[in-house]
Formats: structure tokens, sequence, C-alpha cells
């Protein structure tokens, strides 16, 4: 008899077990994964996955399918990576960031007439949820050099109903933690850090995304390192909460005191104000194998990104009116998971969109990350003024449309580096010419 093992029945060994996997994948499926994450084309690859096909249909007489896909050992252990890494004990496996800021946000119970402050520049996901519950968002301009969240006009913006504090750190550089902090401290408000892009990076010798009270980091498929597409990592600082986050996670269910006749009890989520109902955020075991994977070999891939940025800044340096990304310093140490490309419109004779349009003929990729929050139609939709928003975040407005681009750092060559280098300098060169 097969022991099986999940939470909803529990059979152990038995005459008669209750699987947890309702069906299993079998060889067939197993070499079209094997296919789906190594592509190939030609006959060397059709004679190699030819052998790797017969192997795994003789593999397939010999072993067992794994009795659960999601929420098992796997996502354990990845948390148990995650958690030596960060030095925390709480990080919990999500389906994405996401997610990981809708728990903090329940936690905080934002809801209509609070005050969330937000960075001008960043992903939409950071001011979905209390765009959608009705919260005020309040928009804070961004730092000219770095594009996080200045903590000056942050401070400018604080009223009594400022519930939440959401600091991003753009492109996996840190934002200046220290003042958010003590801003946060003073009026007794939450500091959520969006660290999607800053897994493995640092703030004065601590790891971003463990400072404030809650921290979200995304591995989608474009991050630095990835969970098979998908997936999030949430953690908190705050010492009640943190053995409740992964009931947070999967509707609050509770194995301590199970109601009559059943396995166990769901109960409400204690937050800051009043308790809340939970959601399902549930992860699988595939997934968490990925994660645990790349988490071991983070710390040489952020290593490489910072040996491509130090190649491009190299061409870069001393070519008036170009700003190179910045590669950080003992109390910043980022995560390059984007190149920051910045110009002098006054100095190059034109602003950035003149110059990605150029790196665009060259075949040069570039895009910046992201568009002015408060600019999408949907912010518009529930009754904000874009036009008098831009008025308060001035450098916003700035930067985005005259100053900076993001450019690829990942997966290239070290020709390819130099050649997008050599691309910048000659439009520059170009739009100062007139050209």
């Amino acid at each position: 008899m097969k022991q099986t093992t999940d939470f909803r029945y529990n059979t152990g060994a038995s005459k008669v077990p209750w699987p947890a996997v309702g069906e299993n994948y079998n060889v067939k499926d197993a070499t079209e994964v094997v296919k789906f994450l190594m592509k190939g084309e030609g006959k060397k690859y059709d004679k190699i996955m030819g052998k790797i096909s017969k192997n795994l249909n003789d593999l397939d007489k010999i072993t067992n399918p794994p009795g659960k896909l999601s929420l098992g050992s796997e996502v354990e252990k990845a948390e148990d990576t995650v958690n030596k890494f960060l030095g925390v004990d709480n990080a919990t496996f999500v389906m994405n960031c996401t997610s990981g800021f809708e728990i903090a946000y329940k936690y905080a119970n934002i809801k209509p007439g609070d005050e969330v402050i937000v960075p001008a520049i960043t992903f939409i996901a950071t001011m979905a949820y209390p765009l959608a519950h009705g919260a005020k968002l309040v928009f804070a301009d961004v730092d000219p050099k770095t594009l996080n969240m200045d903590p000056n006009d942050v401070e400018k913006k604080i009223t009594a109903k400022t519930k939440m504090i959401v600091p991003v750190h753009i492109g996996g550089y840190p934002v200046d933690m220290d003042p958010i902090m003590k801003i946060a401290k003073k009026h007794k408000i939450l500091v959520l850090e969006d660290a999607a892009h800053a897994f493995g990076a640092k703030y004065k010798g601590k790891m971003v995304g463990t400072i404030g009270d809650f921290g979200s980091y995304s591995f989608h498929e474009v991050k630095n390192i990835t969970s098979f597409g998908e997936g999030g990592i949430v953690t908190t600082s705050i010492k009640k909460f943190g053995p409740e986050l992964k009931r947070a996670r999967f509707f609050g269910l509770d194995f301590t005191k199970p109601i009559k006749n059943w396995l166990y009890n769901v109960t409400a989520i204690e937050g800051k104000e009043k308790k809340f109902v939970a959601a399902n955020y549930s992860t699988t075991e595939i997934q968490a194998l990925g994660l645990r994977l790349q988490t071991e070999r983070v710390k040489q891939i952020i290593a490489e990104r910072k040996r491509a940025v130090k190649i491009v800044n190299d061409i870069l340096k001393g070519h008036k009116g170009i700003i190179p990304q910045s590669m950080g310093n003992r109390d910043y140490v980022p995560t390059f998971h984007l190149y920051q490309l910045q110009i002098d419109p006054k100095i190059c004779g034109g602003d950035v969109q003149v110059l990605k349009a150029k790196l665009e003929k060259k075949g040069v990729t570039n895009i910046p990350h992201f568009g002015p929050l408060y600019r999408f139609q949907v912010v518009k939709d529930m009754g904000y003024d874009p036009e008098k928003i831009a008025k308060t975040c001035p450098v916003c407005e700035e930067v985005f449309y005259k100053r900076f681009t993001h450019l690829p750092i990942y997966g290239l060559t070290d020709e390819q580096l130099v050649y997008m280098a050599n691309a910048i300098i000659e439009s520059v060169e170009e739009m100062k010419k007139g050209i």
C-alpha cells in the first residue's frame, strides 16, 4: 500500500487510499516538459530526444509519481532556502508578488478614506489593491537619479489619513529606506516594500524587502530568477503576524481547533485594526523546485549582471551628456535587474525620445520602466485628475519624457553589450550634430 499525504484527506497507509493528485502526469507528459524547457531542432536534437524519451520510458517502470503537486515539501524547502538567504523566518511562497501586496494591504485594513503613498513611477500592481478598494492614492515624486520614491516628497504628502507607504526598488536599486522608515515611525504608518526587482539587493547591510513591515518579491519570467514563470515571496517584520502568513496564503485554515467531525477550522486572520478573511494564493511544488534551484545561484546571477553593467559603463565613461547606470556602493547594493540609462537633453541636443528612436533603428531594444501611474486610464476612471497630479510630480514628468530609458543587461554576449554601448554613443553624437 502506498502512503498518501494531503491535508484534505490525510488517509495515510490504507487499504483504500484517497490519493491527493487527481491525475498524475505520465511519461509522455514528462517528455514534452523536457522539450519545452530545452527547445531545439535538427537531426542531432531529434536523435538525443529519442534517447531521452526511451530512458524516460524505462525510468517510468521503476518510479512513482509525486504524492502532492501543491503546497507540499518542495514549497517548504523553497521557503527554508529563501529564509536563509534573506535572514528571515517567515518567507511565504505565493502566486505572485501582487499576492504578497494584497496580504499586506488586508493586514493594514486599507479601505475608502485611507491614503496610500506610492511612487509616481512603478508597475500597476503596486497600486491595484488600494485603487480597487476605494482608498486614495497619493503619488510621491521620484528621485531624479534613481527614479525611486523621493523621501522628501513623501514627507510633504503625509496627512492624518496616510495609512501606508509603498517604496519600490526600481530596477533592483535600493530606495533610501532610512528616511522612509523614520517618517513611518513618526506617524505610525505601515511600510510595504515593493521588492519585485530587488531579490538579493542590500541597503546599508540589510536585505531589501526585510526593512519595512512587509516585503514582497517577484519571480515572474522577466525577473533575475524565476519560479517557472510566476511566483512571489512575502515576508513581514511584524513578529505577531509572521506565523499567520501561511494561513493568510490559503483561506485561513486552522488545524489546531477543527470543527466537529471535520479536519480543520477556518478562521479570520488578525490584522492591525481588525480581522480579515484570507484568500487563496497557493503555489505548486514544481514552481517551488524552480525557485529553490535558482535561489541557490542568485548571487552568481547578480554578479554576472554586474559584470555586464561594468562592460557598458566602461565604454560610456567620460562621454558628456550620457549618465550610465549606477554601480551602487557599500550602502546601496543593486540586483541590476534593469540597466537605467539617462541623458542630459541640453548637452545631447535632444531628449530621450529622440535617443530611443535612434537606438531602435540600430537594433537596440529599450523601454522605460514604467509609465507614470497617474497617466493610466484606470486611474482617471476612478476619479483622479492626471494633469493635477502631474503638477505635484515635476521630476517624474521630466525624467520620464526627457531623460531616461532602460536597456537589457542579461542574456547578452560581450559583443552585444559592446555594440549596445557604442550605439548609445553614436546616437548621442548624431543628436549633438542634429542628424
